[in-house]
């Protein structure tokens, strides 16, 4: 029987958990609580920048199996195993691309994202190479990529570690639940807040996220 291979987890600098437990108190009972770092390894998951930021477009604003189905049906539109080049998408009628199920907003977002790289094929070749606001200019230039995509790409993607998401709902709750804040923080207050973590907030914005996964867990009075 066949097993599907399973990413890995992005390798930490050995500094890292040690640094974050030591920022914060409460952040370090959150890492004992929840356990080893296991964000998988962008290059463990095998997508290219295209893919990655086509699979962004088609999520947004989905449950994630609804988004699945709909990103599976756009795969199958070519028989390949190798992800389609921006312009193979392009010549894909928008009758067809809406027929996976993509609305005609995320068609449009596609369109202007394959349009980019037809034009300027290297708009996502040097990004590897780019500082992380750099990156987050570019992107946002497109058309339905948003910052928060953008920082989504930088984690996710390209393994940047210190992304902090201030606007990121999940890391504004989960602050709010582990500092006992009376309200959602703020932008600024998130920044102030998160400025602790550095140069680790995107390690420090995972096990935030994974708080919320532990409802019945109450921070200690630290």
């Amino acid at each position: 029987m066949s097993t599907v291979a399973q990413p890995t987890p992005l390798q930490l600098p050995r500094n890292a958990l040690p640094t974050l437990r030591k920022s914060d108190p409460r952040l370090a009972w959150l890492i004992k609580r929840v356990g080893p770092f296991a964000l998988p390894s962008p290059h463990s998951l095998g997508r290219g920048h295209l893919e990655a930021l086509c699979r962004s477009i088609v999520y947004q604003q989905l449950s994630g199996k609804a988004a699945a189905t709909i990103f599976g049906r756009f795969r199958k539109l070519w028989e390949t195993a190798e992800f389609p080049s921006a312009q193979q998408i392009q010549s894909q009628s928008d009758a067809t691309l809406r027929g996976c199920g993509l609305s005609g907003q995320k068609v449009s977002y596609l369109r202007d994202l394959c349009q980019r790289l037809v034009e300027q094929p290297h708009f996502l070749a040097d990004v590897e190479t780019m500082e992380d606001e750099a990156i987050i200019a570019r992107l946002t230039s497109v058309k339905g990529l948003g910052r928060w995509t953008s920082e989504m790409f930088l984690m996710f993607h390209l393994g940047r570690l210190d992304v902090w998401p201030v606007g990121d709902l999940g890391v504004r709750k989960a602050i709010q639940r582990l500092h006992l804040l009376d309200e959602l923080p703020p932008p600024k207050q998130m920044q102030e807040l998160g400025a602790r973590y550095a140069p680790y907030r995107s390690v420090a914005s995972w096990y935030l996220w994974r708080l919320l996964e532990l409802p019945d867990e109450v921070p200690p009075q630290l």
